[in-house]
């Protein structure tokens, strides 16, 4: 198979997760916010046809849900997220993918037919993107790793997803875009969103 999937998580902490949600809605139900996003992100990836990677922030869980016949389960590297994408990618160029996406687990929206989309694209594009509503991206993926691509970014700004088009476009490459989506960090997110609010007992 020669389409990769590379999944970040972070381990699911109380008040190490969503903490910008956190501040509206507390820890504890941020961390069940978090939780439920995970699930939402482990039904998708099941959804599409790829060679899965997940990569944890802390360490590596075992007997945590993500089956591992499904999962091949690593531990993201050390430095900033982009170094860490960076890492990630050559994990899985280096296990044979010829194509490579990597997701996060803040967006609820997310399909398997979006993913499957991004992998067709790929066909006639260097790169896709799918942009996320603050800014950033909630999925890139490419056919070779680019180093270029994750440097000198200021990660967890509104300006990830147009500097990094910009960077694109000065390498040459050729890139695709998938619709618009919502990264869950705030309440309003968390309103804007598909995601279902009875799960949560926000009163």
């Amino acid at each position: 198979m020669s389409n990769g999937l590379i999944i970040f998580i972070k381990n699911p902490e109380i008040g190490k997760v969503k903490t910008r949600l956190a501040k509206t809605i507390g820890n504890q139900k941020a961390l069940e916010v978090y939780q439920l996003l995970q699930e939402r992100t482990k039904k998708v990836s099941l959804g599409v046809n790829a060679r899965r990677f997940l990569f944890y922030s802390n360490s590596i869980a075992q007997n945590d849900g993500w089956i591992e016949q499904e999962f091949e389960k690593l531990l993201q590297a050390d430095g900033n997220l982009g170094e860490r994408m960076i890492d990630a990618f050559r994990a899985a160029f280096a296990a044979g993918m010829e194509k490579a996406i990597i997701i996060g687990s803040d967006c609820f929206d997310i399909t398997p037919e979006l993913i499957e989309l991004a992998y067709q694209k790929l066909n006639n594009a260097d790169v896709v993107i799918g942009p996320a509503n603050d800014g950033g991206y909630y999925l890139i993926g490419m056919k070779n790793v680019d180093v270029g691509l994750f440097q000198d970014i200021e990660w967890s700004t509104e300006s990830v997803f147009r500097d990094t088009v910009s960077k694109v476009k000065k390498a040459a490459f050729t890139y695709e875009t998938l619709p618009t989506l919502i990264d869950i960090d705030t309440e309003d997110d968390l309103k804007a969103s598909s995601f279902n609010l009875r799960l949560l007992s926000l009163t």
